[in-house]
């Protein structure tokens, strides 16, 4: 395994840490390429949770960064802090981000990863983790949706919230009944999506994307 981006994400990242807060890792890493022609090839992604790291091979990274995944998207996008492993190939995969990105596929993952927040809220499970699991599924919900927003508008992904005391506010909130309030910020983001004018294309720059991961492939052949 050859480690070529890594960083902090999640609630460090955007600014909601809190005392409790977990410190989530992820990053991208390249097997030899030798070992796709053998009987077991690679695996694609290894996790753990102590501490919380998940590293996904260059290949499936590529395949969630083009679908719009926001966990994968953020790590090319992090604060300079946040990031832990740099390579030239790290570097380079900051250099194309843009290249991930597409219009629909950004809506429909922000929107649809902040619906599955408001799901959680909404079921028997959210009820029995008690009001910090509530408030903790409310900020990720406000904060996808303001993510979303503001990629799809500009282009540009906000990792650092610039004012975290909203989101924590709202979280608590809606842990504390206003359910309401989060399905009108649910509502209210749909209705931006559909009006704003995107600088984003409709299909993301696969070529560029295909262009590193071959580089990365050949960098990784036996000399």
């Amino acid at each position: 395994m050859h480690l070529l981006l890594s960083g902090i994400v999640g609630s460090v990242a955007y600014g909601l840490a809190g005392p409790d807060s977990d410190v989530d890792r992820i990053g991208v890493f390249a097997a030899p390429t030798v070992a796709f022609h053998g009987l077991h090839p690679p695996r694609e992604s290894v996790v753990t949770t102590d501490p919380d790291v998940t590293l996904h091979e260059c290949a499936k990274y590529a395949r969630l960064a083009l679908s719009g995944n926001p966990t994968a998207t953020e790590l090319m996008w992090l604060p300079e802090e946040c990031y832990e492993t740099r390579t030239g190939f790290g570097d380079r995969l900051i250099g194309i981000r843009a290249a991930f990105l597409s219009a629909p596929r950004v809506r429909d993952a922000y929107l649809g990863y902040a619906s599955q927040q408001f799901r959680k809220l909404t079921t028997r499970d959210s009820s029995m983790g008690g009001r910090r699991r509530s408030a903790k599924h409310a900020r990720h919900l406000a904060r996808l949706l303001h993510q979303g927003r503001v990629l799809y508008a500009t282009g540009v992904l906000e990792i650092r919230l610039a004012d975290p005391e909203w989101f924590r506010a709202f979280g608590e909130r809606v842990a504390g009944g206003a359910l309401a309030e989060a399905e009108e910020l649910v509502a209210a983001a749909e209705r931006d999506f559909a009006r704003i004018r995107t600088p984003l294309p409709e299909r993301p720059d696969e070529e560029t994307v295909e262009r590193w991961l071959l580089d990365v492939r050949a960098a990784h052949l036996p000399r």
